[in-house]
């Protein structure tokens, strides 16, 4: 399957400078997971909602990841920390671990993300495995 072109996230104004990020619905090789993009230094940076440690979503409040100083993304469940601009983790249980990224870039007042070989669009008429349409 060709991975798809660039797909338009949100208006670039709704990324405002470490603020709340924009969070949507992906699929990483072919499971529904979420991911998020917020905007450090000036730049825009996304990656799945799954923290290195355990596997649960990081934000504590819808679209909120950065600590108190908003110098950190900061796991809401264990207090990991990990650097916005690299993901890489800075403190806590995630060791040497990386968030996984997802490329977003601006272009002409819009935030597009790239679908890559392992985290793709969701399509609505597609079931994970296991599931089903709620059919008997």
């Amino acid at each position: 399957m060709k991975t798809p072109e660039r797909l338009p996230l949100c208006d670039a104004a709704a990324l405002q400078e470490r603020g709340k990020a924009v969070v949507w619905d992906v699929m990483q090789w072919g499971r529904p997971a979420r991911a998020f993009a917020l905007r450090i230094d000036g730049r825009v940076f996304g990656y799945l909602n799954r923290c290195v440690h355990v596997p649960t979503e990081m934000d504590w409040q819808e679209g909120e990841f950065l600590d108190a100083d908003r110098r950190w993304i900061l796991c809401s469940f264990h207090g990991a920390h990990y650097d916005p601009t690299t993901g890489q983790c800075a403190a806590g249980p995630c060791g040497r671990g990386r968030l996984t990224p997802v490329p977003c870039h601006e272009q002409d007042g819009q935030v597009w993300w790239q679908p890559t070989d392992d985290i793709r669009p969701v399509e609505f008429d597609e079931i994970p495995p296991g599931e089903s349409h709620g059919q008997p």
